[in-house]
This record gives C-alpha cells, structure tokens and sequence, in this order.
C-alpha cells in the first residue's frame, strides 16, 4: 500500500517539473521577443537621417507628459524617459538663453544660480509637457529641444524671460523668436531678476556681440 500511495505524488512532482520548466520556456522566447520588437527599437533605436530624426522625436515627445528628474541648468532639465543609450532625455530649451551655473567654459555666470535654483523649483519631480518645432528637435549637442509647459498652464520658457532669470535668444529662429524678445524688454524696463544689476560684461558673449549697444547709458 505504502510504495503504492507514494506513485501519484511522484507523478504530481513530475507533471510540476514539466509545468515550471515549460513556464521558463515561454518566459524566455517572450524576452527574446521583446529585445527584438519593434516596441525596444522603437524607443533604443535612433533612425538614420534627418528627416526621420524630426519624425521620430515627434512622435515620441511632442504633446507628451514626463516627468522632470533633474535640472542640470537654468534652462536645461532631464526627463524621465530613455534617449538612445541613456535613460533619461536632456532637455535644452528652446529659444532662451539662461546664465551658466555651472560650465568649464565661462565658469558660473552672474545669476546663473538663481536662474537654476527657479527652473528647479518650478520643475523639479514634476510632470510637464513637451511641444517641438517641426523644423528642428535638436540642438548641436543632440539634446532636444522644446518648449515645456508647466503643471499650472504657463511655458517655462516665456516665464524664465518675463521674470528676468533668462535672455531672449537672437541666435536660431522660432515660433516665438519676437515675442520673446518683447518679454525681455518689459523684463529689461521693470529691472526684474537679472536686469536690476548686470552690466555689459556680465552678459553672453552672443549677446555682447550681436546687441553691442545693450546696455549702454544714451
């Protein structure tokens, strides 16, 4: 009776071996389907011209909500989701240009601190949505660029420069190229943020050279 009563639970522990090792199979075949779909190369994968670039960060950023995770400058922040080998994308803003905080070029620039100490208050672990110029999504270091609208409704771009933490920027053409430089002149004329007290010298090289009479007492 003993040996008897013992063969259904070694069967039973046969069956279970079968099911668990069948179970590992299809877990593994569903893996290897996923590093090979269309779904990984569709995030992971950067397309090969232009064109296709435009297309592809269109797609995938353009009207869509992250999360920003941290802000590397006044006018810089990284979002949430994966950009070619890295798992964040770095965001540069479009059409302004904020002091340096913190560059091995320049070094820290006059407000450049309190222009990323207001980014990060406004931003940080807070979702955003991301909007795109058709015409270009990124910039000579291959962040994208965009313009990110904040939780409460209103651009970060168009705040930074009405409140003075960041230049209206006369180098690349933009939807919003002229309304910025409007927002840079009231900010200029009520002497907000950065405009209270910086001096010529302590302004951009770009815009020393482009706007030499900045600044200067008529």
């Amino acid at each position: 009776m003993s040996s008897k009563a013992k063969r259904p639970a070694y069967a039973m522990s046969r069956r279970r071996k079968a099911g668990v090792i069948a179970l590992c199979l299809l877990l593994a075949a569903v893996f290897i389907w996923l590093d090979h779909s269309p779904l990984k190369r569709r995030w992971h994968q950067q397309p090969k011209s232009e064109a296709q670039a435009r297309a592809y960060d269109l797609e995938k950023y353009h009207k869509k909500t992250f999360t920003v995770i941290k802000v590397v400058d006044g006018d810089t922040i990284d979002i949430d989701i994966p950009d070619a080998n890295k798992n964040y994308t770095r965001i540069r803003l479009w059409g302004i240009d904020t002091p340096e905080s913190k560059s091995p070029d320049t070094g820290v620039m006059y407000f450049g601190p309190q222009a990323a100490e207001f980014t990060s208050e406004l931003t940080r672990r807070k979702n955003v949505t991301v909007y795109l110029e058709e015409h270009r999504t990124r910039g000579k270091y291959g962040r994208l660029l965009a313009y990110v609208q904040l939780p409460d409704g209103r651009f970060l771009n168009e705040v930074l420069v009405a409140e003075g933490f960041a230049y209206a920027d006369l180098r690349f053409r933009h939807s919003f190229y002229h309304r910025y430089q409007q927002l840079e002149a009231s900010a200029r004329r009520q002497k907000k943020g950065l405009w209270e007290k910086v001096t010529r010298e302590q302004l951009p090289e770009w815009l020393q050279r482009m706007r030499p009479n900045l600044l200067q007492k008529k």
